[in-house]
Formats: C-alpha cells, structure tokens, sequence
C-alpha cells in the first residue's frame, strides 16, 4: 500500500514531463521547416541580386507553407511528429501576443472599432448565407449550423467548440472542419493574388483578411504573403472576429437547447468565459504596456523577432496538417456549400472593406 502512495506523485509528475518530450520531434520539424523556408527565400534573393535578376520576392511564410504541403501530401507526417505538429496552434497564439507590443492601444482601439463594426456585418451576413446555402443543399441542420459557425468567426476552432455545445456528431463536424481546412488552404494562394490586382493598400488588405479568411493560422499568413504591415492588421482584425467566439457558440447553444436537441446551459457568463480565447486578452495586455512605455525599444524589437519565429513555425504547421486525400473523402456538397459561401462573403467583405477605405482612408 505504501508503495502504491509513493508511486501514485511520480505517475501525476512524469506524465506532464512525458507529453512534453513527446511534442520535442514535432516542434524541431516545424522549426526546420520553418527555417528552410527562410533560408530558400534569402537564397534566391541573393541570386537575384547577384546575377541581376527581377525575381519575384517569394516570403518565407509561402515556401514554408509548401514545403510542409509537400511533406503532407508525399510521405506524410510520421507519428512521431505529430504531437509537436499540432502544437503550431499554440505557436500561432503566442505570436499573436507578442505582436501586439507593435500596436499601441490608440492603434488597436481605432482599427478595432472599425474592425467590430465589419465583423458585425460579416457575422450577419456569413450566418445568414450559410444557413440558406444549407437548407438548398439539404444539408443537416447541425451540420450547417458548423459550417455557419465555421464561415462567420474562426473556422475549426470555433467548429470545435460549437460541436460540443450543440451535441453535433462526430461526422458533421468532420465534414465541417474538411471544407473549411480546403478552403483556407485555397485562400493563402488566391487572397494576396486580388489584392495586388486590385493595388489595395496594406491595411486595406490586412483587413479583408482578417474579415474574409477563417481560420486565424491562415488569415495572419495571407496577410504575411502580402506584406508584414498587411499581416499585423490582418491579426487585429480576425482577433476581433476570435473574441466573438463565446457569444456566437452561446446563441447556437440555447438555440438547440430550446429545440431539445442540445443540454442547458445553466451559467451563461461561465459558459461565455470558457469559450473565450484568452490569447486576445494577452494581446491587448501587451500593447497597454507597449503604449505606457514598459519596454525600451531593444526590447521591442526583440518581442517582434520572437513573434516573427513563433509564426514561422506555425505557417510549417499549416501546410503539414493539410492533407488533400483526407479531405476528398469527405464529400462534395460541404465543400460547395463552404466554397459558395465564401466566396460570396470574400465579396461582400471586400466591398466593405473599399468603402471603409474611403471612408476612413485606410
């Protein structure tokens, strides 16, 4: 018996220790892959230089991102590395905090005040369309309310969180997160694309970005591919959709609940709390202190740089976890539902965004 009591603290401490070493593989693949990229982007520019060649400057964000598309797509990604794979997403939220020492609060307060207004009307316009394009395509109930929810905030992770809420299945949230993942994929390379067709500026860009790309590992890469002042915005912008999360998953909760398909929810501000991505609220902390002067300028700038590594490693991360035969297998009519949407919601955000430009010369 008293062996058992002494064993039991070394099981609770070594497990911890165990996941950790497990991510190790993981995270040194995403780090070279990451710096592989880097070093191919610098590579060719200085061929280019030095032979004296107009090359176009291909960012490290994209040949990171392909790179990883390759490995996914060819050999796979060996069980070995997966734990440290997915940890991109904490890679991305880290980078997210760290940026926001390169916004003081007069920046983020006046970009997030027209960022709220757009996500607003985006929200209203992405739950709408979606829950239309479902019900034309048959599709079930739940399983466009994940796409709805998907279109309108933050892509899987809000897909995530709203399954449980709503007692979705297993399948619906599958097919949900596959056309979401193919169409984020989709817009990394078509995104920046318009933009230096249409010569929007980059805060323009930025945030049609952050209103239009779901999934915020993809948003902050498409405003990174077209320029680092665009990525920055484009981070402010989806933040602000991410910090609607909590409300929007209540609303579709109480909405099942009252159709007796879904449990009660009994402490609304609880549940508001948990679903909350606590990551806006170290961006926020950080750009106060940055605005009251907390860091020297060395410092600063070392806070960029390790935000500008934390990407590097989750753009490496997006382009591994995307698999094109696992999502074929999930079937047409999410995909064209999700792909209708979008594509409808990149318009009508893009037309907001123009007329914001105008309005408030971005």
């Amino acid at each position: 018996m008293a062996q058992g009591s002494l064993a039991l603290p070394q099981v609770r401490f070594f497990r911890p220790v165990n996941r950790l070493f497990k991510t190790v593989p993981g995270i040194l693949l995403l780090g070279a892959i990451g710096y592989l990229g880097k070093y191919i982007e610098q590579s060719v520019s200085a061929y280019a230089k030095a032979h004296h060649l107009h090359l176009p400057n291909i960012e490290y964000v994209l040949w990171a991102i392909v790179i990883g598309l390759v490995v996914s797509n060819t050999i796979g990604v060996p069980e070995l590395f997966r734990p440290g794979v997915l940890t991109y997403e904490f890679w991305l939220k880290a980078g997210i905090v760290l940026l926001g020492a390169r916004f003081l609060l007069g920046d983020v307060l006046r970009l997030g005040a027209i960022s709220l207004t757009l996500v607003v009307l985006e929200l209203a316009v992405a739950f709408s369309l979606m829950t239309l394009l479902g019900r034309w395509f048959k599709l079930k109930p739940k399983l466009t309310s994940l796409l709805a929810v998907g279109s309108a905030v933050c892509g899987v992770s809000a897909i995530i969180a709203t399954k449980g809420a709503i007692d979705a299945d297993d399948e619906d949230s599958s097919y949900a997160i596959a056309a979401i993942l193919a169409l984020g994929a989709l817009a990394l390379f078509t995104f920046p694309l318009i933009g230096h067709w249409l010569h929007l500026s980059d805060k323009a860009f930025g945030l049609w970005a952050g209103l239009a790309v779901d999934n915020t590992a993809e948003a902050t890469a498409a405003g990174a591919l077209y320029s680092d002042a665009a990525a920055k915005v484009a981070v402010l912008a989806k933040t602000t959709r991410n910090a609607m999360i909590g409300f929007v998953v209540l609303g579709y909760a109480l909405y099942w609940a009252n159709k007796g398909q879904a449990q009660r929810v009994e402490n609304k501000a609880r549940f508001v709390w948990r679903k909350f991505p606590k990551f806006v609220l170290g961006f926020l902390l950080i750009s106060l202190l940055a605005t009251w002067g907390f860091f020297t300028k060395n410092q600063l700038g070392n806070l960029a740089s390790l935000s500008k590594w934390a990407f590097l490693l989750t753009f490496a991360g997006v382009g591994l976890r995307t698999n094109f035969s696992e999502l074929r297998k999930q079937g047409l009519r999410p995909f064209a539902v999700g792909a209708i949407g979008e594509v409808v919601i990149a318009l009508v955000t893009l037309g907001l965004v123009l007329g914001a430009t105008k309005l408030f010369h971005l």
